[in-house]
């Protein structure tokens, strides 16, 4: 997500109008959950009626999903990634693992709701590996911990600009 409160969420604007997209679903959804919670009421008592609670329940996920995208969308920056010798969102990586130069893996440092828009895998920079690439340059060896606090060294291969 984002490594900066101020810095907001990088977003491409395919998937800034797919959040968009899902948001105003979701508040156009809300008087037939409301409506759907009502009939469920009318069934009678609310302490054995399961209807009733799934729907409670889905009403709740609902409103979460919508408060989370109304942040993710209110602080998000849209656009192209940019140009530039140091990894930052938006760059696709590839990097070595040290000590095996063959095992390597290509990925997208962004925001994970970038995820459905590329068949990359989408590191946040604010992940061990992220934050540790985050301002380095191709050819740079960085070292980070992994939850398990073991140390992980990686050579920075290839870095090019994200072109959704």
């Amino acid at each position: 997500m984002a490594t900066d409160a101020n810095q907001g969420t990088w977003l491409t604007q395919e998937a800034y109008d797919r959040l968009k997209g899902e948001l105003d679903e979701l508040i156009a959804n809300r008087p037939a959950m409301a409506a759907e919670i009502n009939a469920r009421r009318e069934e009678g008592d609310l302490k054995e009626n399961g209807g009733y609670h799934a729907a409670r329940d889905e009403q709740g996920k609902q409103e979460a999903r919508i408060r989370q995208l109304e942040d993710l969308l209110r602080n998000a920056k849209v656009g192209e990634a940019k140009e530039s010798d140091e990894i930052q969102i938006g760059t696709v990586v590839t990097i070595a693992f040290d000590g095996d130069p063959d095992d390597t893996e290509k990925f997208l440092l962004g925001s994970r709701e970038i995820a459905a828009t590329t068949d990359l895998t989408v590191y946040s920079p604010d992940s061990a590996l992220g934050a540790a690439i985050l301002g380095h340059k191709v050819g740079d060896t960085v070292a980070y911990k992994t939850p398990r606090d073991t140390e992980i060294s990686v050579k920075i291969i290839d870095a090019e600009k994200f072109l959704g």
